[in-house]
């Protein structure tokens, strides 16, 4: 998830969490007579709802004013496919399922190796021995 979005999102939440707060508050001191008793409502609500409600703003100016970087195009599907290593053919390890390039990690120095020769093999995830 972008980061801009995580902002906006956070701060939009913040600034309604601030503004049900603030309402709380204003609810409790207006149903009390005396400063005294006002106090705790102011305390508990108003002034954190108002902390909120500012911080919501900064976290969602943040987010708007954030650059957007663009995003990078799709690789073609014949960039994605490796050139051939060399032109010899693919190698498979006795008993296994994958046809593997001469130079595939996989097989590279296993003296075991052996042609793959007209055997039907799915191609190698790592080395990709023909395209798809």
């Amino acid at each position: 998830m972008p980061t801009s979005r995580i902002l906006l999102w956070g701060g939009a939440a913040a600034a309604a969490g601030g503004a049900v707060l603030c309402v709380l508050g204003w609810y409790g001191i207006s149903g009390e007579r005396f400063a005294e008793r006002q106090l705790p409502y102011l305390a508990s609500c108003t002034v954190p709802g108002a902390a909120l409600v500012v911080t919501g703003a900064v976290l969602v100016a943040a987010a708007l004013l954030m650059p957007v970087r663009p995003q990078e195009p799709a690789p073609s599907e014949a960039a994605e496919t490796p050139p051939p290593s060399s032109d010899e053919p693919p190698l498979r390890v006795p008993g296994g399922t994958l046809a593997h390039r001469p130079d595939c990690p996989l097989v590279a120095g296993k003296p075991e190796a052996t042609e793959a020769g007209a055997a039907e093999l799915d191609p190698c995830p790592v080395c990709e021995p023909w395209p798809p």
